[in-house]
């Protein structure tokens, strides 16, 4: 463990008013939570309080602080898991940014028309430290959404890596799954996460996509 996942920087703000006034929401009535407490309320907190919406993804370095995502309505996995990150260290919990690539099989007829293919890059989740061990965590999907897709809510108990549903209620229909892991980052590597979309999506050269843009899903 480092104590760098532990440290501010100007993508994990957790000093900024908004952060420090979401900390306050998630501990109301329980500040003396235990480490496990308090992740377990701001992973399921943060999981429903911004619904998913994977059809903005910035391109601007400003954008990407927690104090930025906090203002929004809505996220998609990167800004939760910032939001989430935020507030873990917030109260003296290590955490750190982990990216993948998944391949999405339900309701993603859209992504498929805009960028050729159902795989999502990158995928945003977290690594927090509870218990003396790192555990992973991604609080992407709203139970509402999940209720939409018929696909159980993720859960999280603190104790085993929970990172994605891979079948719909049924048992039958699969949901998500991991096809590769790009680590973990104590901060958030925008010009790197470029260059994997780029590769994996050539819409965005074709489009004249660049760092410095807001990439918006509806328009392309």
């Amino acid at each position: 463990m480092g104590i760098t996942y532990l440290e501010e920087n100007t993508n994990f703000d957790y000093s900024s008013e908004g952060i420090q006034e979401l900390v306050k929401r998630i501990d109301a009535n329980a500040s003396d939570a235990s480490p496990l407490d308090f992740s377990l309320k701001a992973y399921y907190y943060i999981r429903d309080a911004w619904p998913y919406n994977p059809y903005r993804f910035s391109l601007i370095d400003n954008d990407w602080s927690a104090s930025t995502i906090y203002t929004r309505l809505t996220g998609h996995c990167l800004d939760k898991a910032i939001l989430l990150i935020s507030v873990l260290r917030a109260k003296n919990i290590p955490a750190r940014l982990g990216l993948a690539k998944v391949k999405n099989h339900i309701a993603v007829e859209d992504i498929v028309e805009k960028f050729g293919n159902d795989v999502l890059v990158p995928h945003g989740y977290v690594e927090l430290y509870l218990n003396g061990k790192w555990v992973k965590a991604t609080p992407a999907f709203n139970k509402t959404l999940c209720e939409k897709l018929n696909v159980p809510p993720l859960e999280f108990d603190g104790i085993h890596d929970s990172l994605f549903q891979a079948y719909d209620r049924t048992g039958t229909m699969q949901f998500m799954e991991y096809l590769e892991d790009y680590g973990s980052f104590d901060y958030v590597p925008l010009a790197y996460m470029f260059d994997l979309m780029k590769a994996t999506y050539p819409t965005l050269d074709e489009k004249k996509i660049e760092l410095g843009m807001v990439l918006n899903l509806n328009d392309l």
